[in-house]
């Protein structure tokens, strides 16, 4: 109903966050009960890595949603973002055989390789043919696609990605098509039919997904030093806000250290 500080969806989610506040902006949070989640023992200086739990936990919701088995092969559209660029990392943790990482930026698209290995299979997007090369890119069946594509980016890659998916494949949705009044996604009905394509929005996680995530990073599986932190200490909020606002890249946080 409501990500606090951020949005709120409808007249119930305002008035959650009107009595919840404004986010973790502050010494001390308010939140509501079933969003507390233990971490377990936790060294003081490394709480800042810890927020890296928050643009994994948004793909690793979209896995569990799409019910991600380890072995299969994965597509994430919007891979050189900001929640792209974990759901590569979730997904190598979660046991995925392959993903196939499309995007333009190439630069972007190398990175991911270093830091992940030949697991990643970069396909750079043109436009043109794009649903044929990352296919060959994936050397089989893609298994599970997921978008996590910005409003920006329009309907044309996420309906390029999808289409990747074998018979009885699955596309996940949780990217932001049409939320700036464009087009919407327009999807084959007789392809989906045919090949018993599951499609599925999915808004953010479920409940137990927190958990289930520390439990992967805690094991190693997730490597959340991937993730580059600059902390500000509280007082200093608005120039954490200028160097989040110039700084911002895939793997990359900025903390506020209260």
């Amino acid at each position: 109903m409501t990500l606090q500080g951020l949005s709120a969806r409808g007249e119930g989610g305002l008035l959650l966050q009107r009595h919840f506040g404004q986010g973790s902006f502050a010494e001390r949070l308010l939140i509501p009960t079933e969003n507390a989640v233990p971490l377990g023992p936790v060294e003081p200086a490394d709480a800042g890595v810890w927020s890296a739990l928050t643009p994994a936990l948004v793909p690793y919701g979209g896995f569990l949603a799409g019910g991600l088995e380890p072995g299969e092969t994965v597509l994430v559209s919007g891979a050189t973002g900001n929640f792209g660029g974990a759901a590569v990392a979730v997904a190598l943790a979660m046991g995925a055989a392959r993903v196939v990482a499309p995007g333009r930026n190439e630069g972007a698209l190398a990175e991911l390789v270093r830091r992940f290995g030949d697991r990643v299979t970069p396909v750079r997007l043109t436009g043109e043919g794009d649903t044929e090369r990352m296919i060959t890119a994936a050397g089989g069946p893609v298994d599970l696609v997921l978008d996590i594509l910005p409003p920006a980016a329009g309907p044309a890659p996420v309906r390029a990605a999808a289409m990747t998916v074998r018979e009885g494949g699955r596309v996940v949705l949780m990217g932001g098509v049409g939320m700036l009044d464009g087009a919407e996604l327009a999807l084959p009905y007789r392809w989906l039919m045919r090949n018993n394509v599951t499609v599925r929005g999915q808004w953010m996680y479920r409940r137990d997904a927190p958990l289930r995530l520390v439990a992967l990073a805690r094991s190693g599986l997730l490597d959340l030093r991937q993730w580059e932190v600059t902390e500000f200490p509280l007082d200093d909020a608005v120039e954490a806000v200028t160097h989040a606002a110039d700084k911002a890249a895939p793997f990359r946080l900025t903390v506020l250290r209260p």
